[in-house]
């Protein structure tokens, strides 16, 4: 995508502009979403940032006035990072923790992550491959990478489509009638007192406040912009991008699968913590790097490790508060993800531009990412989620 505005003739500055504001504009599309998707109805909250996405991918393919994109960045739904940003997420985990038990939870969630990045790694081959083949072909540059970005447009269609299909048991109304479930609490809509939050609204605000840090850490690395440095400083063509980027996800899928395992013999808190802090030295690493091979090698390194913390926040989240609190509690730590993530590309595009400072979003994002894990580690590590208080 950084190329893409890149090869569309926009400067640095401009390319992290955009990319800000497109994480802004999913943080308020995923915060209304969340916040009326138990009212509105989940399908239909889906089906709707479903509709946003391919608003946005058409319109990023179609024109290249700055102002028409800013539009589409701002009101659509498309992920600079490579990673799920949007309104989907949150309704997906709320669903998902209501429906599996406790003890299955983390697993689950990492099954879950699993598919996303078998399914991020795939997008990434398949497009790096056909921007490649397309320029083989005779295409311009700027012509095949435009076609690259319609088919996010068009595969929000399919999306769509799916949405369709969705179960009517992701619905509140028939989640409500299992009140005879153990363990599970009926709502209460006098209990609510901001955003959907009662008893664990002091929990989810640090939470949140937290999972902010990390994610305006990571938006200094966001793979659009992680890309594009690998593409300024090796010359890397958009095949050896995608096949990059394709091992990265592979490896971060397994790295998110193994995490129940090790979750489930040293906790979820020592988990994210204690897999996160060496995948942020690995993270500075790379732009110290001297050639490719090196750099590449870092890289996957690193992302066989780095998200072995997401199914576990994931869990964790979930476990720490009320059932009705779940879908409150997945939007608001998601829009604090959202919000932190989207004020750090706007600072990169500054680096990027400057051959002096290329490499410096790698050591400020991993810097900030092992502030983030002393401070979750030292705020959250006494606050146990139910499974591990039963042994």
């Amino acid at each position: 995508m950084a190329i893409y505005l890149a090869q569309l003739g926009m400067k640095e500055a401009q390319i992290g502009l955009l990319l800000t504001l497109t994480l802004l504009g999913d943080t308020a599309i995923s915060l209304w979403i969340t916040t009326n998707a138990d009212r509105i109805g989940r399908k239909r909250m889906l089906l709707a940032g479903a509709a946003l996405m391919i608003f946005a991918g058409v319109l990023f393919g179609l024109t290249r006035n700055f102002y028409l994109l800013l539009l589409a960045a701002t009101i659509g739904v498309i992920s600079p990072s490579g990673y799920e940003v949007g309104p989907f997420l949150s309704i997906e985990q709320a669903s998902i923790s209501y429906l599996v038990p406790d003890e299955h939870r983390t697993r689950v969630f990492a099954w879950y992550n699993l598919a996303g990045s078998f399914a991020t790694a795939s997008g990434a081959l398949v497009s790096g491959l056909l921007a490649q083949q397309l320029q083989n072909s005779g295409l311009s540059p700027l012509s095949s990478s435009r076609i690259v970005v319609l088919g996010y447009g068009l595969i929000g269609f399919f999306l769509l489509s799916l949405f369709t299909r969705l179960s009517p048991a992701v619905e509140v109304v028939l989640q409500e009638q299992r009140k005879t479930e153990p363990g599970r609490s009926r709502v209460n809509p006098a209990q609510r007192s901001f955003l959907g939050l009662h008893r664990s609204q002091k929990v989810v605000f640090r939470l949140a406040a937290l999972f902010s840090l990390d994610a305006f850490a990571g938006g200094f690395v966001v793979q659009s912009l992680v890309a594009y440095w690998f593409h300024v400083r090796f010359g890397v063509a958009p095949a050896v991008l995608g096949a990059i980027f394709f091992g990265a996800n592979i490896l971060a899928g397994i790295s998110a699968l193994s995490a129940a395992w090790v979750a489930k013999r040293i906790g979820l808190i020592n988990t994210m913590v204690f897999t996160h802090l060496p995948s942020n030295v690995l993270l500075m690493l790379v732009p110290l790097m001297p050639g490719l091979s090196l750099a590449v090698a870092v890289l996957l390194l690193r992302f066989s490790i780095s998200q072995m913390d997401v199914p576990t926040r994931q869990s964790y989240t979930m476990a720490v508060v009320d059932p009705d609190e779940r879908s409150a509690a997945a939007g608001i730590t998601g829009v604090a993800r959202t919000i932190g993530a989207s004020l750090a590309p706007v600072f990169s595009g500054f680096f990027l531009a400057n051959p002096l400072l290329l490499g410096l979003p790698f050591f400020i994002s991993g810097g900030l990412k092992i502030v983030y894990d002393l401070a979750l580690y030292r705020s959250f590590r006494g606050l146990k989620p139910p499974e591990e208080r039963e042994h």
